[in-house]
């Protein structure tokens, strides 16, 4: 990465800049009405529950989106009221300075990372890249479908590789179904919505192997629940040249769901093909990258929400235990697990009692995914839950 940072560097590489150079302006008013599309399909991701808020009492136990309830660090939020008086000023050096945080960290050069408002952005920006021409994108299912969904708008094909009997993603046959006509390979681990992982000794050799024919991006999102995270992780492909992309996102562990902050690592001639498609970091705010810089670094904080993470985690085990359910054990944020009702009658009686939580069908069963609350918001669940158990 170039040493000079200006606003003219930061405007070529958002997509309103690059489309404009690179696809033409016909071109680039039919990828911004997709681009539409698909921000409409992420907006109806939750739309039942905003339609059921409207009409029902007030969430008191908000446990459908996977968000972090303790919130951020004290030190980030401190950074983010400090940044307040100069948030008049584009961020370009406090982007450069969270960039250059990553790059140390992880062992890589700043050309190797892309910031992004969420790994959304970065998610929407690979759709497109790897979409738009056709293709299929293999992925398990179910797993976080955004950029799969988001690509299918783009004309992309889903291939859904069913899981394994204990619910993660079975790499053989993902491997199997990656054919020529394959233009990316998707892996969320840990797996959205079941929890599970993938033995880091298969995911790496599958990345070797599947990353010679295709791109394998691989969305880190909950990586930091794991323990010894940093062995889980695939950073350590991309740094061996393999063409791997690994995304991390603040929004769970950071507690920046509202603040939005994220970032993929990858190869640099991968970084340049996706930067042409999001905003190069541009889409973050002055506060919000100050706030990430402080939270970056605040591994008390980490270890706090973690911490939080597990008690609520193992309160929640031992309701479903004393009430005669099964779950998938769960190395995130959330724990899914097979109902004895009808999902979505389940999801609006526990609306009505003041509870949000998430309902799949797949494997011929119906399904819960409970996000973890504080405490108090998990015992409110489990007064709700014993209620129609």
């Amino acid at each position: 990465m170039a040493s000079q940072v200006n606003r003219r560097n930061w405007l070529k590489s958002s997509a309103l800049m690059a489309a404009g150079l690179t696809m033409g302006t016909s071109r680039w008013h039919a990828a911004n009405a997709e681009m539409i599309t698909a921000r409409q399909l992420f907006a109806k991701a939750y739309e039942t529950e905003a339609r059921l808020a409207a009409d029902m009492p007030v969430i008191k136990a908000r446990l459908f989106a996977n968000e972090n309830p303790f919130g951020p660090s004290e030190k980030a939020k401190k950074a983010i009221v400090e940044a307040l008086p100069e948030s008049y000023m584009y961020p370009f050096m406090q982007l450069r300075e969270f960039a250059s945080l990553i790059a140390k960290e992880e062992g890589v050069s700043e050309d190797h990372i892309l910031l992004g408002a969420g790994s959304s952005e970065l998610l929407m920006a690979c759709s497109y890249l790897y979409g738009a021409n056709g293709g299929s994108i293999v992925s398990a299912d179910p797993s976080y479908a955004y950029l799969m969904e988001t690509a299918g708008t783009f004309g992309a094909k889903w291939e859904k590789v069913p899981l394994t009997k204990d619910y993660a993603h079975d790499l053989d046959a993902m491997e199997k179904r990656v054919t020529d006509k394959t233009s990316l390979v998707y892996i969320c681990n840990p797996n959205n919505p079941t929890g599970t992982i993938v033995s880091a000794i298969k995911l790496a050799s599958f990345c070797e192997v599947v990353s010679k024919k295709k791109p394998v991006f691989v969305d880190e999102a909950y990586i930091d629940y794991i323990p010894d995270s940093r062995k889980n992780s695939m950073i350590n492909a991309v740094k061996k040249g393999q063409n791997v992309i690994v995304a991390r996102t603040f929004s769970k562990v950071h507690g920046f769901a509202g603040l939005r902050i994220g970032y993929v690592i990858a190869l640099p001639e991968t970084i340049k093909k996706i930067e042409k498609y999001g905003g190069g970091g541009m889409n973050i705010t002055a506060t919000s990258v100050k706030g990430a810089i402080a939270s970056f670094t605040d591994m008390d904080h980490i270890t706090y929400a973690v911490g939080k993470n597990k008690e609520s985690k193992d309160f929640l085990y031992t309701v479903l235990k004393d009430e005669g359910y099964e779950y998938i054990p769960s190395y995130g944020n959330f724990v899914m697990f097979p109902l004895k009702m009808d999902g979505k009658k389940f999801r609006d009686e526990m609306m009505k009692r003041g509870v949000g939580i998430r309902n799949w069908e797949f494997n011929k069963m119906q399904w819960c995914r409970v996000s973890m609350g504080t405490m108090e918001q998990m015992q409110l669940f489990a007064q709700a839950f014993k209620e129609l158990s």
